[in-house]
């Protein structure tokens, strides 16, 4: 079978089937089926609204969204169900999602080895990111199917011919909208290679070394690192709104690279700009709204004057050194001492860099700030929306905790977090890897006024809604729950107290 007929079915024949059939089943057929437990009926009319068997299954509600889990022994089986979402997870071999309203499925095998994630008729598989499918419907309505074999084979099929290609790396092939260029040739590469993006074409030869270059109003070749040149003059072009506007050109010419380059941009616009530099010796930059000098480079004295967003600044030696002033921006710099920078939208300070680290960026109605020590060692971020009052605040001390609370008030603590700071809101790290390591969980819903705590895999937990308090300890050895219809207490699963409220007394006729 050739790679051309490979069809991406054809490679995750089970996923899909296995995973619908597996959905279909209820909670309690997952486990039995994985040969964690027996007995337990699905039916709720049948079975308690929450079960809990010791440490091999528990039941309970959700507390930030309205559904249901199942957890099996203790942090290894769950299955999860949520409106018109469903998704079971053996930590930390696989995981399944799969969300009928939004029509999209993800699977994860051993994560990140083997993913496979859907969204309508668009999906992707991959193994380690080397053997890779995809395909589906884009927003052109085309309807495509990849193949990949990194970094040997890559192949692409649709039903538009124009859109098809195949290469087999370095020998022979044809990449489209690939490597951020429209269309690549090669052949026995680095011999020749040919690479166009819009309507600048490269013809390499013996690559990086000899290259011709053409396009709209363009031509250029390089001989590398010996000497270059480039020439494009200046063009129109109509623009979104129908109106014609400028392209500018310009003039590039460098010789023994990186040592001297000599450079003319916005050729023909209102801002043309020159740019020459010998190096070490100096590089400056020359334009109506910007100029700039430096000597010697990269680490000398550093003299910028920006008419456009209106500072003055000095480093030296840039950019250890920098001090800045204007309306446009200021700033006091010496790396790795202390810093603090300010523009009209931007805002930054370090202190003993990269012991202590604060950014901020506010540009109405959003208002972000984070506040980082030693990189991600701890990390407080806050994202404020000025037009709604909401703020979305999320915490991570690696690897003790993370918490987190959205613009919904819904908040969520989890004690001891290895990944969960160095890959935040990672939906296949809290899937598959949290519940493994999550000793303590603590969820608060503001909106329903739920809230919720777990230590150490359900060995300990609490519960509390509007209406009612639950307590289990030793995996529901000892419970304790009290609502409007009583309350009730258990030891070794058998009740031993149980009262009931009297009912209201009807009013007198």
């Amino acid at each position: 079978m050739g790679f051309a007929k490979l069809d991406p079915q054809m490679v995750v024949p089970t996923i899909r089937p296995i995973a619908r059939s597996w959905e279909r089943m209820p909670p309690t057929t997952h486990l039995i089926a994985l040969g964690l437990f027996a007995g337990l009926l699905n039916s709720p009319a049948a079975r308690p609204a929450e079960l809990e068997s010791g440490p091999l299954v528990q039941e309970f509600k959700l507390t930030l969204d309205s559904g249901r889990r199942v957890e099996a022994a203790g942090p290894l089986l769950s299955y999860e169900r949520r409106e018109s979402q469903t998704q079971w997870a053996l930590s930390p071999l696989f995981s399944h999602t799969f969300d009928r309203g939004a029509d999209v499925e993800e699977f994860d095998l051993a994560y990140p080895l083997l993913t496979y994630d859907r969204f309508g008729t668009e999906y992707r598989f991959q193994i380690l990111q080397m053997f890779n499918f995809s395909g589906g419907q884009n927003q052109q309505e085309n309807t495509q199917k990849r193949f990949a074999l990194f970094p040997v084979y890559f192949q692409q099929r649709s039903r538009d011919p124009a859109l098809n290609y195949t290469a087999l790396f370095p020998l022979y092939g044809r990449l489209k909208n690939r490597l951020f260029r429209d269309d690549i040739r090669f052949v026995l590469f680095p011999l020749f290679g040919q690479s166009r993006k819009k309507d600048v074409v490269t013809d390499n030869y013996l690559y990086p070394f000899f290259h011709l270059r053409h396009g709209d109003a363009l031509e250029g070749w390089q001989f590398w690192p010996l000497t270059g040149y480039e020439h494009k003059e200046g063009t129109q072009r109509p623009n979104r709104d129908g109106e014609t506007e400028t392209v500018g050109g310009h003039k590039k010419f460098f010789a023994l690279w990186p040592v001297f380059f000599n450079q003319h941009l916005g050729l023909g616009t209102e801002n043309p700009e020159h740019d020459q530099a010998l190096l070490p010796l100096y590089s400056y930059q020359r334009s109506p709204r910007r100029d700039s000098t430096t000597f010697p480079w990269p680490f000398g004295l550093t003299v910028t004057e920006e008419r456009g967003k209106k500072y003055h600044e000095v480093g030296a030696p840039w950019p250890l050194i920098v001090f800045a002033r204007g309306e446009g921006k200021t700033a006091n710099r010496v790396w790795p001492l202390f810093s603090h920078a300010k523009t009209p939208i931007l805002e930054s300070d370090f202190f003993l860099w990269p012991l202590y680290k604060y950014n901020r960026a506010h540009a109405p109605p959003l208002d972000r700030e984070r506040t980082r020590v030693l990189f991600f060692l701890y990390s407080d971020l806050i994202e404020k929306n000025e037009a709604t009052g909401t703020a979305l605040q999320r915490t991570d001390l690696w690897p003790l905790f993370t918490a987190r609370r959205d613009h919904d008030g819904r908040e969520r603590l989890q004690l001891i977090a290895p990944l969960e700071p160095l890959l935040p809101n990672n939906k296949s790290v809290e899937r598959n890897y949290s519940p493994l390591w999550s000793l303590w969980r603590s969820e608060k819903n503001a909106k329903t006024g739920a809230s919720s705590q777990s230590f150490l895999w359900n060995l300990y937990r609490r519960e509390v809604t509007s209406q009612t308090r639950k307590c289990s300890l030793l995996f529901g050895l000892f419970q304790y729950q009290s609502g409007p219809e009583g309350q009730r207490l258990r030891m070794l699963y058998v009740p031993v107290v149980r009262t009931r409220k009297p009912p209201a007394a009807r009013p007198e006729s």
